[in-house]
């Protein structure tokens, strides 16, 4: 008919009306990509909750200004490829311990280095720890021969920073510091540290005692084991002591550093981290260059490694009378060998 357009067909002579077209309906999104945007989300969340955590566990860290460590080595322009030397110190400050811990630490006040470990890793290669002994006979600058835990008396951390690289002729770049009852504390936040022992064992001094076999012990215990120095284990029928002294006493520290890192790796302690992480920060001294990036980056290349790719060493030493009249340890044989392959980040020598 005239008139109407294409669109309009006749039924005898009335037009037919077009169809409304239906309403189009939403597009909808399948659960798999519901789960995707949800995942996406989260990892949007955790991007900035991970930043938040890390400067917050950051903050907590007691850092030491870098004006009172001038002693500290700069790792130069090419210091990213460098392998880099930690001074690790453990100080027997008494003042941290926790009240229900046992009275075995004697009425000392003050601190002193205890503990005095060099580490460092080569990446993809091993991770490398090097106990000093304290009692170590070194000329102090400024403060003529003594052992070497009298430096950090006369002049803190720096001045045994000084003495230590006047020393091994190994260059220091960061220092940490943690006292008796930090390390506790950490030990306790990863649910204690599993050690085996194959004969009952125990300290009278230190308080430490033990079964034999696969034990876990808390931090007090952990300390009162790294502390040992009269440690004996009962065999056929009697107690013996091992000796060794505070050689022996630097081997049972890295042994417990060890365990400890062995802990940190496993996908069991994984819900021990939020807690672990905070308070190792709350527990530990260091520079102002210590960053929590840069322990990170060296936890991720050190988690590759594992226990396996660890090598520890005391300085080998033998006990000496000074003209002060002081009993020492002065180095023996072997020493600068030791020393040399640790600078250079080479495999130890064996004994």
């Amino acid at each position: 008919m005239p008139g109407l357009t294409h669109a309009m067909r006749t039924t005898d002579t009335y037009p037919t009306i077009p169809k409304t077209p239906a309403p189009r309906k939403k597009r909808r999104f399948g659960g798999g990509q519901r789960f995707i945007l949800f995942l996406l989300g989260l990892g949007v969340i955790a991007v900035f909750a991970g930043i938040a955590y890390v400067g917050w566990t950051e903050s907590r860290i007691d850092r030491i200004p870098a004006g009172e460590l001038e002693s500290l080595s700069s790792l130069g322009p090419a210091g990213s490829s460098d392998v880099i030397n930690f001074l690790v110190v453990g100080t027997d400050d008494r003042s941290s311990l926790p009240d229900d811990w046992e009275d075995k630490f004697g009425e000392f006040r003050g601190r002193r280095a205890d503990v005095i470990m060099l580490a460092h890793m080569v990446p993809g290669e091993r991770i490398q720890l090097l106990s000093l002994p304290r009692d170590l006979k070194v000329a102090i600058p400024g403060e003529g021969t003594n052992r070497i835990n009298a430096a950090y008396v006369f002049g803190g951390p720096d001045l045994l920073i000084q003495t230590v690289q006047a020393e091994t002729g190994i260059p220091i770049h960061h220092y940490v510091e943690i006292d008796f009852g930090g390390f506790g504390k950490i030990v306790d936040s990863l649910g204690g540290v599993r050690m085996d022992f194959t004969y009952p064992g125990r300290d009278e001094v230190s308080g430490f005692e033990t079964d034999a076999g696969a034990q876990t012990l808390d931090g007090e215990q952990a300390v009162a084991y790294a502390r040992s120095r009269h440690y004996q284990s009962y065999r056929d029928g009697s107690w013996e002591g091992t000796r060794g002294g505070d050689i022996a006493r630097t081997g049972r520290q890295q042994e417990i550093m060890i365990r400890l890192f062995d802990q940190v790796a496993s996908p069991s302690s994984a819900f021990n981290l939020p807690t672990f992480l905070p308070t190792f920060a709350d527990q530990i001294t260091a520079d102002e260059g210590l960053s929590i990036g840069l322990m990170a980056d060296l936890a991720r290349a050190a988690l590759s490694l594992r226990s396996a790719g660890i090598e520890s060493a005391t300085l080998p030493v033998k006990s000496s009378r000074g003209d002060d009249g002081r009993s020492y340890v002065v180095p023996i044989d072997g020493a600068h060998a030791l020393l040399d392959a640790f600078a250079a980040g080479e495999p130890f020598p064996q004994s």
